[in-house]
């Protein structure tokens, strides 16, 4: 049975913040096309063997494996093992499609070294994940089923259904993939917004949630520092440095803009919202708040 949403309307609607709340293990993808049934949880949900040895594998080493289906359609029973695999780490991210006999055709070995499987073919599109995973919780395939379904009438053959990514609060979620932008509370008009900008090689402020596999406060203080400076380029920012002071956690912030690169000294600190309905159900959301951002000169930088 599919979990109720419990969450207030004010995390689907945009109202709370979002930014900082990207999925932390996420460096490595594995996406295996199953149009379903989708369990709750992958890791005992009923799969066909090829599918559970690629799911197992991937987990073990750290891989996050995601089920991901075409809106509105089904593969064919007798088609043959399809999946991709990305690499969200580092300046150069990049996607890989393949079609598998076995599964032991797919070297993920090679994948978390940051090398493109011998088996899969790079994919030059991007590609955008929107969780619809009912079973997980209801309000992922209330908003995320028709948002998929927006997407892909406006970019047909590049979105996908998937599974759990992460944060059910904020459905519907997006994700842009090979770079791992995650987007949440999403409307139509702000889920298009994003994925053009993404194909432009940029990102929208308006519900990101962040970059996968990038700690939370890094996350949060690449966040200030966009909002400080307006740069937008999906590689224009980045942390440098970071260390913990206690609870605050210190960072040193590079922008690159079209003027040249600047240095930022950020500090953020752990803080709380809280999210509420209007009457007696409120959430409890872990946030972060910014506590000092100051531009290095060129001797402290």
């Amino acid at each position: 049975m599919a979990r109720s949403c419990e969450h207030p309307a004010a995390l689907h609607a945009g109202a709370a913040p979002v930014h900082a709340s990207a999925t932390v293990g996420a460096r490595f993808w594995l996406l295996v096309e199953h149009p379903g049934p989708w369990g709750p949880y992958l890791d005992d949900a009923p799969l066909p063997d090829a599918i559970r040895t690629l799911v197992d594998r991937a987990s073990a080493l750290g891989i996050r494996p995601q089920l991901i289906r075409r809106p509105g359609r089904r593969k064919a029973p007798d088609a043959p093992l399809h999946v991709f695999v990305a690499s969200s780490a580092g300046s150069d991210p990049w996607l890989a499609e393949a079609f598998l006999d076995d599964p032991d055709d797919l070297d993920l070995g090679s994948l978390v070294h940051g090398v493109v499987p011998g088996s899969c073919i790079l994919v030059a599109e991007p590609m955008f994940l929107v969780c619809t995973h009912g079973k997980r919780n209801a309000c992922c395939a209330r908003l995320g089923l028709p948002l998929a379904r927006f997407l892909d009438e406006n970019l047909p053959g590049e979105v996908w259904e998937t599974t759990h990514v992460g944060g059910d609060r904020y459905a519907a979620n997006l994700v842009c993939l090979p770079h791992g932008l995650y987007y949440g509370s999403m409307s139509q008009a702000a889920a298009i917004a994003a994925a053009n900008a993404y194909r432009h090689g940029e990102v929208v402020l308006d519900r990101f949630r962040g970059r996968a596999g990038i700690p939370e406060p890094l996350q949060a203080a690449e966040h200030f520092v966009r909002l400080r400076t307006g740069e937008l380029s999906v590689g224009g920012v980045a942390v440098e440095s970071s260390r913990s002071e206690g609870d605050a956690t210190v960072c040193v912030v590079r922008c690159t803009t079209r003027r040249g690169t600047s240095r930022f000294r950020v500090v953020v600190e752990p803080a709380v919202f809280m999210a509420s309905c209007g009457s007696v159900c409120a959430d409890e959301i872990s946030t972060y708040r910014l506590a000092e951002l100051r531009e290095l000169t060129e001797a402290h930088a």
